[in-house]
């Protein structure tokens, strides 16, 4: 027998906050149940968790997400999420279009912004 991956578990110091964040760059809702000030907090469809932890967030990440645009190019979709609150961290992206942004959420984990699936098939 195999295990299952149920959740993707973010450390952070306030999880309804950090996952309202995702929840608007993933277009998806937080659950029902969660509220302000939960210990733990479900963005439900991506089985991404928050957790609440005392300690900051003190060096680079060992896993993060990477992101690809469906209904808009990589670079709309950098500036959409950086509206909304992330901030950019390391703008990888080339002259030629190549390449990506790695971007910070509210808390400081790194994410990155690829090219969407048109862009990479050059559309």
């Amino acid at each position: 027998m195999t295990s299952a991956i149920r959740h993707t578990s973010f450390d952070c110091a306030d999880p309804y906050a950090l996952a309202v964040f995702w929840s608007q760059v993933l277009n998806l809702s937080v659950h029902e149940d969660d509220k302000p000030g939960d210990e733990d907090v479900l963005i439900e469809g991506a089985g991404l968790l928050f957790i609440a932890v005392p300690e900051a967030k003190t060096v680079k990440n060992r896993v993060h997400l990477d992101l690809q645009p469906q209904d808009r190019t990589r670079d709309e979709e950098v500036e959409r999420i950086l509206a909304l609150g992330a901030t950019m961290f390391d703008d990888r992206r080339n002259p030629d279009g190549t390449g990506w942004a790695v971007l910070t959420d509210p808390e400081g984990n790194e994410f990155c912004v690829e090219r969407s699936a048109g862009e990479l098939a050059g559309r």
